[in-house]
């Protein structure tokens, strides 16, 4: 298998985390989104969409990380996509929520704002309004999240690691580009913190936490 990917990209270390904290083998194609390379005939002969994540696994090309998520746990015969109907209906219902409504408010209108130039740019009055619409929203979600979603389970409503896991972690932790502090969601931070000592996080989200870390203002700057 070959996975096409950014390692800054939200979808793309859905995908990444997965992989490597499932031991799955797969050829490494990593795509610079910044220097545009999602854009190239080759690669957009793939994706149309010149988007990331892209898996090739013999002739058979799958885009959109949920559903590359789901063939790789099938192929493999993974537990993390249980067989049970409904327990696997409970897992797409959790895969969905983060994807939709949470990643609405919590990624696109608050996060990505402080990272994608197109966002940041905007006049300054209306990245505010975005940016307190997309706030208000992450803290909704959080909130569910943290007192619904992860009260009595050590992951997303189970007490084993799901795809829902896989696909939360990217989404919540782009509220690092933002400074958002999770200190009011001790259960985020409860899982989070487990989720980060699995052998595949640093694999998947190093390179995107280095450039976190980077874009944070040095202590003399933020005093």
């Amino acid at each position: 298998m070959k996975l096409y990917h950014d390692p800054i990209s939200t979808s793309s270390r859905i995908v990444t985390f997965c992989l490597h904290d499932q031991d799955i083998s797969f050829e490494d194609r990593q795509i610079s989104i910044h220097a545009g390379e999602q854009f190239e005939p080759e690669f957009a002969a793939l994706n149309p969409n010149s988007e990331v994540p892209v898996l090739v696994d013999g002739d058979f090309v799958l885009t959109q990380s949920s559903a590359i998520l789901k063939y790789v746990a099938a192929k493999h015969g993974l537990d993390i996509y249980p067989a049970g109907l409904r327990q696997r209906a409970r897992v797409d219902e959790d895969m969905s929520w983060f994807a939709t409504n949470f990643h609405v408010f919590h990624c696109a209108m608050l996060s990505y704002t402080y990272i994608m130039p197109q966002l940041a740019g905007l006049d300054p009055a209306v990245l505010a309004t975005v940016r307190a619409i997309g706030g208000q929203g992450s803290r909704k979600y959080l909130g569910v999240l943290n007192d619904h979603m992860l009260a009595s389970t050590e992951f997303v409503r189970s007490d084993r690691i799901t795809l829902a896991d896989y696909v939360g972690a990217a989404n919540v932790t782009l509220g690092d580009a933002a400074g958002i502090d999770f200190e009011e969601y001790p259960n985020v931070i409860r899982w989070l913190s487990t989720l980060r000592a699995r052998k595949g996080w640093r694999p998947a989200f190093g390179t995107f936490e280095a450039m976190i870390a980077a874009k944070r203002p040095a202590p003399s700057q933020a005093a």
